[in-house]
């Protein structure tokens, strides 16, 4: 008897060890995937936004690692009328696109102009910010227009508008045009004398005259620098993203919170 109750426990503990490893791997089967859009706890759906936080005062780290900034507050904004949750992951400028070209990211927002270029390869909603170009010297500067810049060295941050004009400028293969990774490299570059003038956004050249009020600089304005306007990108073909972002944007230029983030409207 005591030798049949022996294999009757080994049979029954060889059971219940089939039934865990089933459960576990049923569990499995329904975790969610790692990364991409999912339904957050209260049923919202959550879209991943992928920046390069270098940019103030647009987007940058705060002195807590959070990522802020104005286009921060606009998506924010946007997504709260949207209905959507948003997660931010600071991926940094260059590896910015291929992460929303193969789907890392559900978009992207970092100041980024919308071009024809751009459209090619990806799909932005409606602008939601205007901006346009401004070039940096030291005090006493001869420079006074961005034709003043056809023989100069000139730092910017790489493949943005400001490079796209030195280029027009220069020639796309000048050795004059030095292609920093981020805004904050390219003043370095203009400080430390590698540099003649520095090209970039009026937003982010304005923010570091402000936090920098002793540094002998001053910002040239060209009327001819048109003006940009700011798109969210999206990868090409996503028109479920692309209609919620842009139902967002409509709804916060028409209740003047888009205004009240920016201090302007947005045509």
């Amino acid at each position: 008897m005591k030798k049949v109750s022996r294999f009757w426990s080994l049979g029954f503990l060889l059971l219940s060890l089939t039934a865990l490893l089933l459960g576990c791997g049923k569990g499995t089967d329904d975790a969610e995937p790692a990364s991409g859009s999912n339904d957050d706890s209260d049923g919202k759906k959550k879209l991943v936004v992928g920046t390069d936080a270098t940019y103030a005062p647009m987007e940058y780290m705060d002195n807590n690692g959070n990522i802020v900034g104005i286009d921060i507050d606009i998506v924010k904004a946007i997504a709260e009328e949207a209905g959507v949750e948003v997660e931010f992951k600071n991926i940094g400028w260059e590896p910015l696109f291929p992460a929303v070209e193969n789907g890392e990211v559900d978009f992207a927002v970092s100041s980024i102009t919308i071009t024809e270029e751009r459209q090619e390869s990806f799909d932005f909603s409606e602008p939601y910010y205007i901006a346009n170009q401004v070039i940096l010297v030291k005090k006493g500067s001869d420079i006074k227009s961005f034709q003043n810049l056809k023989d100069k060295k000139v730092s910017v941050q790489i493949n943005t508008t400001g490079h796209t004009m030195m280029k027009e400028i220069q020639g796309k293969t000048s050795s004059k045009i030095i292609a920093s990774e981020t805004m904050p490299l390219a003043i370095e570059e203009l400080l430390n004398g590698n540099a003649d003038a520095s090209v970039g956004d009026n937003s982010t050249v304005n923010e570091y005259i402000k936090n920098n009020p002793n540094v002998e600089v001053e910002i040239v304005e060209d009327d001819s620098a048109e003006k940009e306007y700011y798109g969210l990108m999206v990868k090409k073909g996503n028109s479920e993203v692309v209609n919620l972002l842009n139902e967002g944007i409509k709804k916060v230029k028409e209740n003047g919170k888009l205004k009240e983030i920016t201090g302007f409207d947005v045509e």
